[in-house]
């Protein structure tokens, strides 16, 4: 078994639903007594929202390849960084680090087209919706149309991610706007929504909704565990 070295902490409540998941998909692989080996390195998320404010990409970058160097110090074999967002500096991560690295955005264009979806929907902070590393990655590479919410959908879903999940408030009122912005993208032709936050799976099941939901940290943490345990 590959040792997982995972940065962790943007936030914390959504790095704690990937140790859980991790650890249940190796019990469920192989059985018995069975949990994950892992390294972890978990920032303070205040001072990465700080940087991701101020648009210093270059400085977050070098904060999270200190601690992918950290995670190999300490013998991972590869990395997932515990967050949509920040595969933004993904590269600088794993060229700094000398470690391999996870994306998100592959593993969940994979499942994307083990699905059969071609037209998806994309929920996340304003960052992964609108700048390209994301939504490019899906298109460019993976040739998926992926649709994004209007102007106002973006802030409704970017507020409620940094003012209330990531403080582990889960409202209902919030799910409600969340369910109506999904609504919208069906109508424009959506297939499936990915959950393209780590912590909208807190607020937002597959039970709320008819359209099938890609929860990017349930996809990432299983494809974490499949790359852990390949020979």
């Amino acid at each position: 078994m590959k040792t997982i070295g995972i940065i962790g902490g943007m936030s914390w409540e959504s790095t704690a639903l990937y140790y859980e998941a991790i650890n249940q998909g190796v019990a469920e692989e192989l059985g018995g007594l069975h949990s994950a080996k892992i390294v972890m390195v978990s920032v303070d998320f205040h001072e990465v929202e700080a940087l991701q404010t101020a648009g210093d990409w270059a400085a977050a970058g070098d904060l999270l390849a200190d601690a992918g160097k950290r995670l190999k110090a300490a013998g991972a074999h590869f990395i997932i960084i515990a967050t949509n967002t920040m595969h933004i500096v993904a590269d600088i991560v794993q060229t700094k680090s000398g470690l391999p690295l996870l994306h998100i955005a592959d593993a969940t264009a994979e499942e994307i087209k083990r699905h059969g979806f071609t037209t998806v929907g994309l929920l996340g902070t304003a960052f992964t919706m609108e700048k390209d590393f994301y939504k490019g990655r899906l298109e460019q590479e993976f040739d998926l149309k992926v649709l994004t919410p209007d102007a106002l959908g973006r802030t409704l879903i970017h507020d409620v991610i940094y003012n209330e999940l990531c403080l582990g408030n889960i409202l209902d009122t919030s799910r409600s706007d969340y369910l109506a912005v999904i609504k919208e993208l069906e109508t424009l032709g959506a297939e499936a929504v990915i959950l393209g936050c780590t912590e909208i799976g807190m607020l937002i099941k597959q039970d709320h909704t008819n359209l099938p939901l890609l929860d990017t940290t349930a996809i990432h943490a299983a494809a974490a565990v499949n790359y852990a345990l390949k020979s």
